[in-house]
């Protein structure tokens, strides 16, 4: 079937030439051009090959699709079938190497000359546009091509460095083309030719020089700037070597620090550091350094900004006049004063409610990265096509990159077996018997380490530990500790006799498990910490010992975690080399991960008691991550069952907003409201709740004169008043609902456009179809036709 396209002239033309890359104006009028290729189909034309022996000619009837000959026995079709000929996807017009340097000399000749482009009809072959699968590697069109080449480079040369750059980024050709025109187009001095001679033509290739250096500098710049990525290297060598369940741990762990630091942030500018610039003055000789206080949190630190307790109720400035009593001093007129209890109170706040709305982001973020695609279908031909990064060229990296790829296709055919092994009904219903049984055996292990904890706290409070029994006080650390590592494997072994088809519902089980027993945990010590140290202590610095419970809790939460990767991992490797003859260990995904929320946990519940508690987490999760990845190299192996993580980041986050934050703003706002402050430390000692350092500063203000009065009115209206922060709550809500319809929204119509494409890829079949039935019954009918006429009569009777 030979096609030949006249492509005619119009008005916008002669103004501005069309793309070459523009494939989808080309297709859609392909169809119109097709119907005018009969009038000069015998001159010179472009053909597509042969669909088979005997296409040149599909019969003299047939209705729509009739087919005739042309001048020089081209054949030629009727307008419908050309049309659906033209609809084809293999049928799509492309642009050959020629057809674009010939255009674009063209277009290098109208900025020099301002003429107006070429017909179609008046050019060579080359400059037409070529239809895919047809050869154009011919002697002629090779040096048509040639001269065209030549012609470009000449024009090139006659331009600018600006235009010649422009021009050629334009060109839809490769990197390696480009270079070479690029080469070719500039002085044998590799300069590129400017217009005049001299002082002009050295500033030029001066400030070439310097812009050319400029842009080397900016690459080395970019480059550069993943060395300040925190662990890059680390994380894409994690991924590639165990896939991306163990990789979303890690990226957890980043995820933790980040959200400490935005936390320690405003707590240095405007709690701790104005504080150790004004220290308050001495309550007597300070204990010395011994070293226990690494582990039990007390002695000299209690005389630090780590503790409440160290805080002073007065308000600082830049010079005092002398002291009025003993814990305050006599501002001078000049100076700025500093409102400490009123600063501490709303720093803590505002820096929850930042971390509040930056969870909310990042939760929303993470669920409409996880959940955008509606299925994986397809992904592995785009893991297989188009995961190479092709601008790898060490070593190293490419080896990384390898089994990057490698390990994302493991996961990928893994989830799609997972997908077609249903289980039959019984073996449902075993399954369903089996988790109930596990299920129970678990909710009373819980229930156990709950009643133990609750014992144990009762009993240190009927007996307290004295001052020379310091060693005492990491007794409810290690109870809780012990229990907290104790129990998780408890659950594993129960969780051997389940035998999940799935990964990811296993370790979404074993986190819901783990989850259950250490918010439960947590929350009979608030109970413990509220309700009863407050009334046992009232004669001390209570929030000082709370706060040195929960470092205590976090120093020995670590040191477990430490036992736990030096026995769990290191110790079982050892011995199952050895002695058992297996593998080495999996990674455990749901108790570290736990186990990072907890400790994540206990800095929100502290960070009121303790306001450098979040740099102490910082320092841990530092250590934790490359202790874990040490361990992780050396230790453990990928998981047998490879399988896709693809939404455990949302998961995690999602666990690390509601149970674990939504409980620590809980806490704190009971502590804030309602528990009485200790009134021999901290700022606010002589209050009867922390939230009356805000009614006191709003009394100061109505007696400071009409100045300020705006500030009491808003501190009245959006401070006191409970709407506001029902509305602002409200609006939280409001936005997590609205990303997750619109991630719904998202998902519904990336399904239909699936469905659509789909349905226009069976469209297109069933057009190909017909066609090639019309083709063989037009061939047959023409085979019998010919038969009739050279068979003899006598021939034909006995036929019949």
């Amino acid at each position: 079937m030979a096609f030949v396209l006249n492509v005619p002239e119009t008005p916008e033309d002669l103004g501005q030439e069309p793309s070459p890359c523009d494939e989808s104006e080309v297709h859609h009028s392909f169809c119109q051009l097709i119907q005018e290729q009969s009038q000069w189909a015998a001159e010179e034309g472009l053909g597509l090959p042969s669909m088979g022996p005997g296409a040149g000619a599909l019969g003299a009837s047939g209705g729509h699709h009739q087919a005739f000959l042309g001048p020089e026995g081209a054949t030629v079709y009727s307008s419908a079938t050309l049309r659906i000929l033209a609809s084809m996807p293999s049928r799509t017009i492309g642009r050959s190497r020629g057809a674009i340097i010939s255009q674009y000399y063209n277009r290098s000749v109208r900025l020099r000359r301002r003429a107006s482009r070429p017909q179609l009809r008046v050019l060579g072959r080359s400059a037409w546009p070529s239809l895919r699968l047809y050869d154009l590697e011919l002697d002629s069109v090779t040096l048509e091509e040639e001269e065209k080449r030549v012609l470009l480079v000449k024009e090139l040369q006659g331009l600018a460095a600006a235009q010649q750059d422009h021009l050629l980024r334009g060109m839809p050709l490769s990197l390696a083309e480009k270079r070479c025109l690029r080469e070719e187009a500039r002085t044998p001095r590799g300069k590129p030719r400017l217009g005049r001679p001299g002082l002009l033509s050295c500033c030029s290739q001066l400030r070439y020089a310097c812009a050319l250096a400029l842009h080397h500098l900016g690459l080395r710049l970019l480059s550069g700037l993943h060395a300040l990525v925190p662990w890059h290297y680390a994380l894409k060598r994690i991924g590639g070597q165990f896939g991306s369940s163990v990789l979303s741990y890690f990226l957890f762990l980043k995820t933790l620090l980040a959200f400490n630091a935005l936390l320690l942030l405003p707590l240095l500018a405007f709690i701790v550091g104005p504080q150790a610039a004004f220290p308050p003055a001495p309550q007597g000789s300070a204990p010395a350094f011994t070293g226990r206080e690494l582990l039990l949190g007390g002695g000299r630190f209690n005389d630090t900004v780590l503790y409440y307790g160290y805080y002073s109720n007065a308000t600082l400035n830049q010079w005092c006049a002398g002291p009025l009593d003993g814990s305050q001093c006599a501002p001078e007129a000049t100076s700025l004063p500093y409102n400490m209890p009123l600063a501490y109170l709303f720093t803590i706040g505002a820096a929850f409610f930042i971390t509040c709305l930056t969870l909310v982001y990042s939760m929303s973020h993470s669920f409409g990265e996880s959940y955008r695609v509606g299925s994986t279908l397809g992904a592995h031909a785009i893991t297989v096509f188009c995961s190479w990064d092709h601008k790898v060229t060490q070593k190293w990296a490419s080896r990384l990159q390898h089994d990057n790829i490698r390990t994302q296709l493991k996961e990928l055919l893994a989830e799609w077996q997972l997908q077609r092994g249903p289980r039959s009904l019984c073996g449902r219903l075993r399954q369903l018997g089996l988790l109930g049984l596990v299920w129970l055996l678990c909710l009373g292990t819980t229930l156990g380490c709950t009643v133990a904890v609750y014992s144990f706290s009762e009993f240190l409070i009927e007996s307290p530990v004295s001052a020379n029994q310091e060693g005492l006080l990491l007794a409810l650390p290690l109870v809780v500790c012990l229990l907290n590592l104790g129990a998780p494997y408890l659950y594993r072994g129960l969780a051997a006799l389940e035998r999940h088809d799935s990964p990811v519902l296993e370790v979404y089980v074993a986190i819901c498990r783990n989850l259950i027993l250490k918010m439960v945990i947590l929350g009979i010590l608030c109970y413990h910490w509220l309700g009863r140290r407050v009334d046992a202590l009232q004669d001390q610095c209570w929030e000082n010992f709370v706060g040195q419970e929960l470092y205590r809790l976090m120093v020995m939460d670590f040191i477990f975690t430490l036992l736990d990767t030096l026995f769990g991992e290191l110790v079982w490797r050892l011995i199952s080399e050895k002695k058992l003859k297996r593998g080495k260990p999996e990674f455990d995904i749901a108790r570290n991960v736990l186990e990072l929320i907890h400790g994540q946990t206990l800095t929100w519940l502290g960070v009121l008691f303790a306001p450098l508690l979040p740099a102490v987490q910082i320092l841990k999760l530092l250590l934790l991550f490359y202790v874990k990845k040490t361990s992780l190299m050396a230790n453990c192996q990928a998981p047998r069952r490879p399988w896709r993580a693809s939404h455990m980041s949302t998961v995690f986050i999602s666990l690390l907003c509601f149970p674990s934050f939504l409980g620590a703003a809980i806490f704190l706002c009971y502590a804030v409201w309602q528990v009485k402050p200790s009134s021999l430390c901290g700022p606010f000692r002589t209050l009867d709740t922390m939230y009356e350092a805000g009614k006191v500063w709003v009394r100061h203000l109505e007696r400071a004169g009409p100045g300020v009065s705006w500030l009491p009115w808003i501190h009245r209206y959006l401070v006191e008043n409970t709407f506001p922060i029902y509305l602002v709550s409200a609006l939280l809500l409001a936005v997590i609902y609205l990303n997750i319809q619109v991630v719904k929204g998202q998902r519904k119509v990336i399904s239909l456009l699936k469905e659509q494409i789909s349905n226009e890829g069976e469209d297109k079949i069933f057009l190909i179809n017909k066609l090639h039935a019309v083709y063989e019954r037009k061939e047959r009918s023409r085979g019998g036709r010919t038969q009739e006429a050279v068979m003899p009569p006598a021939d034909q009777r006995d036929a019949q």
